[in-house]
């Protein structure tokens, strides 16, 4: 088990397996993410990187390994239980609920921060003077929404947990040139405030620009890792492992 502190290391993992069937999926895998640092996860498709972030949020069960949150053992702990503990998700595929209004997917999630910190919180007004498209479609239901719109929603929908630390799997694909942008804007307002981030995205060069620290995933296993300054002008291993 890790014997992190909760002041040096908000989410750790060691040594983590996990296997679909008879698929063995993550290789001992081990991670960490400080408070208040952005940490970008790169690598092909099929590398084992959202098995990796649905282990640490509890949707999959680890075969072997430990998650540490805030210096606690959540290896066995259920999904609900780590969201209290502070780490906001934002899913592939967004998942909102499209029967509920903008405002009502934004309310059911809010609830203050379990940090003892003098944060501005996220409020539902700071949320929708971040995402001014939100504000305009408060009583749309989440189905009535574009993708750009329902990612907005998402990313807000976590804020309003005001999250020590959130979780972003690919958060702008699919999303048009324009709107990516955006996304990318309201990443590094996030960043700018503090919360800690893991964040997954096919753009390798937008990860490297927007986080401090980068985790490379080739076959379940991580294969480098450093600075995102350093990796940005290491082009061999681009090449090698993002096939860039």
């Amino acid at each position: 088990m890790a014997t992190d502190t909760p002041g040096k290391v908000l989410i750790a993992a060691d040594g983590l397996h996990a296997h679909y069937g008879l698929s063995h999926v993550l290789h001992g895998v081990s991670l960490r993410v400080a408070p208040g640092e952005t940490v970008g996860l790169l690598g092909r498709n099929g590398m084992g990187k959202t098995t990796l972030l649905r282990t640490l949020l509890g949707l999959k069960r680890a075969s072997l390994g430990t998650v540490t949150i805030r210096g606690r053992d959540v290896t066995r702990a259920r999904p609900d239980r780590i969201a209290l503990l502070g780490i906001g998700y934002v899913p592939e595929g967004r998942q909102i609920f499209p029967n509920l209004s903008v405002r009502e997917n934004l309310l059911m999630a809010a609830r203050p921060s379990v940090d003892d910190t003098r944060r501005e919180p996220w409020t539902l007004e700071r949320v929708l003077a971040t995402f001014p498209r939100l504000r305009e479609r408060l009583g749309h239901g989440g189905q009535q929404l574009s993708g750009g719109e329902q990612q907005m929603l998402a990313i807000g929908r976590a804020l309003m947990t005001n999250p020590a630390a959130i979780i972003l799997d690919e958060a702008t694909e699919g999303l048009a040139p324009l709107v990516v942008r955006e996304i990318w804007r309201i990443i590094a307002t996030i960043r700018a405030t503090g919360i800690a981030a893991l964040l997954v995205d096919r753009n390798f060069r937008a990860v490297l620009a927007n986080t401090d620290r980068c985790v490379v995933m080739e076959k379940g296993r991580v294969v480098l890792e450093g600075a995102s300054r350093a990796l940005t002008g290491d082009q061999g291993a681009l090449e090698r492992y993002l096939g860039v």
